[in-house]
């Protein structure tokens, strides 16, 4: 099994991640880019105008998949929990610093469209081929 940290590593490592939120009762699922996981949780962004900031903010109850990509030795990790919203300024202006393509949009719009959020406490659960049958260990991050 991985450690917290390990764990954190490895997300860092894979930043494409599909992202389940429920509406209503119909489930949404889509692929996002996160920005950083660490200690103070999972950070990822989208924009104000989205179908995604809508969901989150009627219902911060998601799921988060990353994977390795690998499929002769695939890792997936799933980490599911709540999302808030964090409207911190320099955490804005460091995540468009690192991510050229939301430069535009920063220009026309402002920093007020871009809705970052963050999953503190989350809990994080392993599946490899290798594990494949094993019952699911839960790891609180």
């Amino acid at each position: 099994a991985m450690n917290k940290s390990e764990i954190f590593n490895f997300l860092n490592a894979n930043q494409v991640f599909h992202l389940a939120t429920v509406e209503g009762n119909k489930p949404h699922v889509r692929g996002l880019l996160l920005y950083k996981a660490d200690e103070n949780g999972i950070i990822f962004h989208t924009g104000k105008m989205k179908d995604l900031h809508r969901q989150l903010t009627e219902n911060p109850h998601v799921e988060m998949c990353f994977n390795n990509g690998n499929f002769e030795n695939l890792i997936q990790i799933r980490v599911s929990g709540t999302v808030g919203l964090v409207e911190d300024l320099e955490l804005k202006k460091e995540i468009v610093e690192k991510r050229e393509f939301l430069k535009p949009w920063v220009d026309q719009m402002g920093y007020e469209f871009l809705a970052v959020y963050r999953m503190k406490k989350g809990v994080a659960t392993i599946w490899s081929m290798t594990t494949n049958f094993t019952p699911k260990e839960f790891i609180e991050l």
